[in-house]
């Protein structure tokens, strides 16, 4: 690759990371409008967040599209090549955020609707809700500055919305076997903790390809974030 072919590549690549955090911004607006709707239960709100999902995958497509081009109009060397593959798979989790916006929008509206015994709903989530919401904005954050350190504290943070995923479903069930009314609404909340779970998941697999673009190192399904926390 020449000086000059080299620097146009770089300007390519950063107008495409620009258009990723963008996506990023959407999803992350996504997840907390969901979050506001499923504590209103507000059903207008729910069909919104539902259509505005279309925009995200045509997002998806667009920037998938563009990364194919860069990697066949400029044929990056191995390190390039490894930030762009890197940057499709970002992409491919953050349209997956929306879908699990998009999911916690539908119980919402599906609580709505059955005007069922409720329980708790919004507050048995609350605190999981919320750290989900942060681990995908920083994730985000990392990914922005390629902050290696950060991510490595984002992969360690998941465990605990495991944990919190646990016992919202522990919650939910002692609200069933207490009142069986309220079974279809736990049910729902389940079914959004689960959502909420798997959006922890995309956050920290955006922090392990930040991992990945700054070191060489694919560190999925690895202990590196516990071996990287007993080091420093």
């Amino acid at each position: 690759m020449t000086e000059h072919s080299s620097r146009q590549y770089q300007l390519d690549l950063e107008a495409i990371r620009s258009r990723v955090l963008q996506m990023g911004g959407l999803v992350e607006k996504q997840y907390h409008d969901a979050m506001t709707c499923f504590r209103t239960l507000n059903v207008a709100e729910a069909e919104r967040i539902i259509a505005a999902d279309i925009e995200v995958n045509q997002m998806e497509v667009a920037l998938d599209d563009a990364c194919t081009h860069l990697i066949v109009k400029r044929q990056p060397a191995a390190n390039d090549l490894r930030t762009v593959m890197a940057t499709i798979k970002v992409i491919t989790d953050l349209e997956r955020v929306g879908d699990e916006a998009t999911k916690i929008a539908r119980a919402a509206h599906a609580i709505h609707q059955r005007g069922l015994a409720p329980i708790a709903h919004e507050e048995v989530v609350r605190v999981m809700a919320a750290s989900a919401g942060k681990q995908l904005h920083d994730a985000l954050d990392a990914f922005a500055r390629l902050d290696q350190k950060q991510a490595t504290r984002l992969i360690v943070a998941d465990e605990e919305i495991d944990h919190e995923y646990r016992s919202v479903v522990r919650t939910a069930i002692t609200f069933m076997m207490e009142d069986p009314r309220t079974i279809s609404s736990a049910l729902d909340t389940i079914w959004v903790a689960k959502a909420i779970e798997r959006i922890g998941d995309h956050a920290k697999n955006i922090a392990e390809y930040v991992v990945y673009i700054v070191e060489g190192k694919d560190i999925r399904h690895t202990d590196y974030a516990i071996s990287q926390q007993g080091n420093g």
